[in-house]
């Protein structure tokens, strides 16, 4: 036995792909569905996503460098938040609300919790339910085609019928990104054709939702208002997206689904039993705060693990 073995600490499991590249591939992604927000919603949207992508990558560098810290601007993860948070705004907000929240999404959700790979929850969510608290008839005034209106999601709460295939397509009021459902599918398609994400968490949310529905909603199979909850309120940009992220999300294959499962629920709760319509932003944060207890309680055992007995058996 003169054979000399390297013994290293985990991950033994190695793989070429760096985070720059999962957040490029990301930022691909998301690119359907910030090119039609900016096509519906005209260049007031386009300047709200530049502003909070600059923003975001300016303070996560000038954080990193008075910090004293390596900066990593580079691996694209403080723009992935700065696009994401865009996307989940509306196009009218005040240039200055959309700068505090980028910085609330990097420094105070990212940075003071020790940068990539440590915050507890998603960034860019994070800044949005602070600007939700923060400056709520901003955040809740939608302009469309010049004209304030509900959203399709409002709308559905007030017993209204909506134009499923109008939001399909993602012609409707809304946030920049949430719009359109079809540019949406087109980046997560990329995703999971990459291999950057698993369909797991998205379909597991999606169809404990859609449950959820049938048997709490009182609409029953009523395929408009089901077609409608699904296509409004940011749910599929939040499943594929967000409820996804590598650093918020499980990391066992079975705590996976009870996220996804747990996802559903809070969703259902917040929408057809909160005073809003919207609801995936406030389940995918409080899901997030979970994710270590489902961790915890999901883990396989390591292989020939025995449980010890009690002493006196």
């Amino acid at each position: 036995m003169n054979e000399l073995y390297n013994v290293s600490s985990a991950p033994h499991v190695r793989d070429k792909v760096t985070t720059s590249d999962i957040m490029f591939d990301v930022l691909l992604a998301l690119m359907p569905a910030a090119l039609f927000g900016v096509y519906n919603f005209g260049f007031r949207a386009l300047m709200v996503i530049l502003v909070c992508v600059a923003t975001c990558v300016a303070a996560e560098a000038a954080f990193q460098y008075f910090m004293h810290k390596k900066v990593t601007v580079a691996d694209f993860s403080a723009a992935v938040t700065g696009l994401l948070l865009a996307l989940n705004l509306p196009h009218t907000i005040n240039i200055g609300m959309a700068i505090l929240g980028s910085l609330f999404a990097i420094i105070v959700v990212k940075q003071l919790f020790g940068g990539l790979g440590q915050n507890f929850m998603n960034p860019a969510l994070g800044a949005r339910c602070f600007l939700l608290v923060s400056f709520t008839g901003s955040m809740t005034n939608f302009v469309y085609d010049g004209v304030s209106a509900a959203t399709p999601l409002a709308q559905l709460k007030d017993g209204k019928l909506v134009d499923v295939w109008e939001m399909f397509k993602g012609f409707t009021a809304g946030t920049i990104g949430e719009t359109s459902t079809i540019a949406i599918l087109i980046g997560a398609i990329y995703l999971v054709a990459k291999k950057v994400i698993s369909l797991k968490i998205p379909v597991t949310y999606i169809l404990t939702f859609v449950v959820f529905l049938l048997i709490f909603s009182g609409y029953g199979f009523d395929s408009n208002y089901i077609l409608g909850e699904l296509c409004g309120g940011g749910l599929m940009l939040g499943a594929f997206f967000m409820a996804t992220d590598y650093v918020t999300s499980p990391v066992t294959e079975k705590g996976k689904i009870v996220y996804g499962i747990i996802l559903g629920i809070l969703t259902g709760l917040f929408r057809i039993y909160g005073k809003s319509a919207e609801g995936v932003s406030y389940a995918i944060i409080f899901s997030n705060l979970l994710v270590p207890l489902i961790e915890k309680v999901t883990m396989p055992k390591p292989f020939g693990y025995v449980k010890p007995k009690k002493e006196g058996k």
